[in-house]
């Protein structure tokens, strides 16, 4: 399949994806930043600035945001039942919303793919504090409401650099290398009666209550090695050394803030779109955004070399698509340049 920009409808698109071309089941990862149902409007000017329209005749609308309550949710809903079945058995869904209508949309969400497939809400810290006076905390993030179809999904766990504080307060000894470690326990909590986690090593066995977290012959490697720190009453701990661990796992709470001056006025930050591609898709993975905006999510699948499909009904968006695609430039082999489908006409 070649990659697909259409432009049109975002409803009518999906169905068109699972009827016509036959992609039910077929696409691994939908990232979709919709309308936040704030009512309001979003325009490009003639310079190319972004901005929210607060009257009429201030450049190009670039989108509408109108929908509000459970008509928002209906709106959304239609859409993301046609997404679940283009979904495949390892796919994922990445649901950007803002905060005041997010939690709506959770439970939706929730009838559709089920509780026990939603992953995570994630927090995204999208810009620096504000000072406006107003009654409430300042407002620095929106969310991101991650779901699975099934239990097995495409997931390439994101790890990230520990900054150097982190890596002295959690790996405080240095060893006569000038390696900086940390020493563990090599036993854990729960009783074995039976088995090789009871089993004596050098002579010692757990503490009442506990077990080996390997065999005794992975330990006996492991002090073989070098790998295994005795205290001076004879206390055997397993030697983590912090050039082997300088990562840490990604947590929900994600600092990427988008462009200050955006081409477009959804526009996201691509460092952001670049972790949810890596974590859930494959090179050989078809990823979808049918709310394109931008296309930050298309070039950066594309750049990552993956299939991808886009979808928008603003001829803003889809000008701004396939300018950024030019400036991109290089992207495709021949072979997988795009097709460009208008279905309003």
């Amino acid at each position: 399949m070649k990659n697909l920009l259409i432009k049109g409808d975002n409803l009518a698109a999906l169905k068109m994806l699972r009827d016509e071309l036959q992609l039910r089941n077929k696409i691994d990862l939908v990232y979709i930043d919709p309308p936040f149902a704030t009512g309001g409007s979003f325009s490009i000017d003639s310079s190319g600035r972004t901005a929210t329209i607060s009257k009429a005749g201030e450049g190009t609308i670039a989108y509408t945001d109108t929908l509000k309550g459970a008509e928002f949710i209906n709106f959304l809903k239609q859409r993301i039942e046609v997404i679940y079945d283009l979904l495949s058995e390892q796919g994922s869904l990445y649901l950007h919303i803002d905060y005041k209508i997010g939690h709506y949309v959770k439970v939706m969400l929730d009838d559709i793919f089920g509780n026990d497939m939603f992953r995570n809400d994630i927090t995204r810290i999208k810009c620096n504090p504000k000072n406006f006076s107003r009654v409430g905390y300042g407002n620095i993030k929106d969310m991101i409401l991650f779901y699975t179809k099934t239990r097995t999904p495409i997931w390439h766990e994101p790890r990230i650099p520990m900054k150097q504080e982190e890596i002295e307060r959690l790996y405080p000894k240095i060893d006569k290398y000038g390696r900086r470690y940390t020493t563990v326990p090599i036993h854990a909590p729960g009783e074995t009666q039976k088995g090789e986690s009871a089993l004596p090593f050098k002579g010692i066995y757990p503490p009442q209550g506990r077990h080996w977290r390997c065999s005794v012959e992975e330990l006996e490697r492991l002090d073989k090695a070098g790998l295994i720190e005795w205290s001076a009453t004879g206390n055997p701990r397993k030697i983590n050394y912090a050039d082997e661990h300088a990562t840490k796992k990604m947590q929900d709470i994600w600092d990427f803030k988008d462009p200050a001056y955006p081409t477009y006025p959804t526009e996201k930050n691509k460092e952001m779109l670049k972790t949810i591609i890596e974590a859930s898709s494959d090179e050989s993975s078809i990823v979808l955004d049918c709310f394109a905006g931008s296309g930050g999510t298309l070039v950066t699948a594309a750049q990552m070399g993956r299939r991808w499909i886009g979808v928008d009904v603003s001829d803003a968006a889809i000008r701004i698509i396939q300018k950024n695609f030019d400036i991109a430039g290089g992207i495709f082999p021949d072979e997988k340049e795009y097709d460009f489908i208008d279905i309003t006409r």
